[in-house]
């Protein structure tokens, strides 16, 4: 049970720790939104790209709520692999939307970014342990 112990609180951070990145990105997406763009561009330009990175943001907002709702509610709370792979793909999303915002990535690298680290927490997320074991 020790080894569940840690994972949970792991997991936790880690999610929270995505989601305010997430939202950070939210309030600094100009200078991104600027990065997709040519040195001259138009409004419907800038426009069309801030759609875009909003889109791609307000998934994510999507399904985080799906993830905390099935944490939370104790669905995949104490399945060890799923927090072990959830632990792996929002770490590895934290750090790589940190970079995204600090060097002004392009808006087309959210979305590599998205399907890389979602492709691994997605795993088993629906199939909860519902074994009991006395160990």
């Amino acid at each position: 049970m020790g080894r569940i112990s840690g994972l949970v609180p792991s997991r936790f951070l880690t999610l929270m720790a995505h989601l305010v990145v997430v939202i950070t990105l939210f309030w600094s997406r100009d200078s991104n939104v600027l990065a997709c763009l040519p040195l001259r561009f138009t409004p419907e330009q800038y426009k069309k790209r801030d759609i875009e990175l909003v889109t791609a943001l307000s998934v994510t907002l999507g399904l985080f709520a799906v993830e905390l709702a099935g944490f939370l509610s104790g669905v995949s709370m104490f399945n060890s692999t799923q927090s072990l792979i959830s632990i792996g793909a929002h770490c590895s999303a934290s750090v790589a939307l940190s970079f995204f915002i600090f060097e002004r990535w392009e808006c087309t690298t959210y979305w590599y970014i998205f399907a890389f680290c979602r492709s691994g927490s997605t795993q088993g997320r629906f199939t909860p342990n519902l074994r009991v074991s006395p160990f």
